[in-house]
């Protein structure tokens, strides 16, 4: 197979055990399968994007009133050329915004979450991302689900391991290339932190795959298809059935360069207590137990954190 398979997760209702079985092969094949069906409407997610793309055209100075030094870009504005890929000298060609998660009164992880910064310019901004926040956190546990029958845990066996997890709407804004802009990409090869990572909005060129074979596969979608990959936590916990696949988003070329390009990267993280030791269902004698230290999700996430330059 030379392409990440597109699966419509309404077959999860009507045909659930075929679709389960092509989930979990694709996912163990690529670490990456585009997911229709979902019934996140256009509506919703034009509206997202049309709030993103006004905050992203405020002047310099007025997204940095949302910039918050020292949180590591937890909430807020992140200004362009911060990022840096893991092991690369040179950050990438991009700002985005973090959205997490509004956590309920009382909450035992509230010193671990900061509450949101809204742009008080863009009034649509707080509703979009919002609702777009909540639609791509159910279709993320949805897709758990089927990954968890995959590997023969319950059903629900993840839904009270992220329902508080520390998870990230990030809109991103890679601005037109201009001279000068060598070496440095607009993504560099990278692997993602979390559980697993929606991604609306691949439509526009860039993004890449890559394979066992060690060659890059662009990855497209048409339709409503979401991207969904996974991420080094989960990765860690499936003691690698699931594998976090190295990703990164290419410049373009000719005309196509003095484009912007958005997207919307949804990240789902577990819970910030869940430890992260591999499951027994994923060790066997072929695949003998990889991690012989215990960490939580909170930790992995400061650590990884400072790995890529944002703490």
């Amino acid at each position: 197979m030379n392409s990440v398979p597109t699966l419509d997760i309404r077959r999860y209702e009507t045909d659930r055990e075929a679709f389960v079985a092509e989930l979990g092969a694709a996912y163990r094949e690529f670490g990456f399968c585009c997911i229709r069906g979902h019934g996140i409407s256009a509506a919703l997610i034009d509206s997202a994007y049309d709030a993103f793309r006004q905050f992203f055209a405020l002047p310099a100075q007025t997204k940095m009133k949302y910039h918050l030094p020292g949180v590591g870009g937890a909430r807020g504005y992140t200004p362009f050329k911060v990022e840096t890929a893991k092991d690369s000298r040179y950050p990438d060609l991009k700002e985005f915004w973090h959205v997490g998660r509004e956590l309920p009164p009382g909450s035992k992880f509230a010193a671990l979450m900061p509450p949101n910064l809204w742009p008080l310019e863009v009034p649509t901004f707080r509703p979009s991302a919002s609702a777009l926040y909540q639609a791509l956190d159910a279709l993320g546990t949805r897709v758990l689900r089927a990954l968890a029958l995959h590997i023969h845990l319950p059903e629900h066996y993840f839904d009270d391991k992220t329902d508080q997890g520390n998870s990230i709407l990030r809109p991103i804004h890679y601005p037109p290339i201009v001279d000068g802009d060598a070496p440095n990409v607009r993504s560099g090869a990278h692997e993602d932190i979390n559980f697993i990572t929606l991604l609306v909005g691949a439509s526009a060129a860039g993004l890449e795959v890559l394979t066992r074979e060690g060659k890059w596969l662009p990855i497209t979608t048409e339709g409503d298809a979401i991207v969904v990959n996974i991420g080094d936590m989960l990765q860690r916990l499936t003691n690698h059935v699931y594998p976090s696949t190295t990703h990164r988003v290419v410049n373009p070329q000719g005309a196509s360069a003095r484009e912007p390009r958005y997207s919307v990267p949804f990240f789902l993280h577990p819970n910030p207590n869940v430890v992260l030791d591999p499951l027994p269902e994923c060790i066997t004698p072929d695949n003998p137990r990889r991690y012989d230290t215990s960490i939580t999700a909170h930790a992995y996430l400061q650590q990884r954190l400072r790995e890529i330059k944002l703490m």
